[in-house]
């Protein structure tokens, strides 16, 4: 049996190598979720005019791997007190959120967003809303795999973002 994580942490090209190398991800889509408009493209969603988050899907085996896991691994690949986009990348389709698929889920996350809280490791509020999950859209094909893809692009992407710089200063030096 297999169980479906959808998270929202900016640029979704940097989301799926993060939870890609893990046993027990089976598959990892960059899309679109949390809008009004069917079907969406990626000019639609960085019009700012859909509602649509870029978020990864994530299809992975309970059994190997927990929800609890993959939250560890999402909250160490962005900024949780930006509420308003991530790193350079700002507007409602770069916000961060957890999109649950189940109660037990919805739980989960707000257990984990809580600790995060409470850890100290952070000066500002945690922004990542916690939201029902609705349809997911698979992003154009150019945007898969995107870090296999386009390899130095991707790195280059990241580096220029303040991403790695970001996430190295609160999660490698801790």
């Amino acid at each position: 049996m297999t169980e479906l994580a959808t998270f929202a942490g900016g640029c979704f090209w940097c989301m799926v190598k993060p939870f890609d190398q893990w046993p027990g991800v089976l598959g990892v889509v960059s899309g679109y979720t949390g809008g009004n408009k069917v079907n969406p493209s990626y000019e639609d969603v960085c019009s700012g005019t859909t509602g649509h988050y870029e978020a990864v899907q994530i299809t992975f085996d309970p059994a190997v791997i927990s929800y609890r896991k993959l939250l560890e691994i999402y909250w160490q690949q962005v900024d949780p007190t930006d509420g308003r986009g991530q790193f350079y990348d700002r507007g409602p389709s770069y916000k961060p959120a957890i999109f649950y698929h189940t109660a037990e889920q919805k739980a989960q996350a707000g257990e984990s967003r809580q600790a995060l809280s409470q850890s100290g490791r952070f000066d500002a509020p945690i922004a990542v809303e916690i939201l029902p999950a609705t349809v997911f859209y698979a992003a154009e094909a150019y945007h898969q795999d995107f870090y296999k893809t386009h390899a130095e692009h991707y790195r280059q992407y990241r580096q220029g973002s303040g991403r790695d710089l970001f996430l190295q200063s609160h999660w490698e030096s801790r």
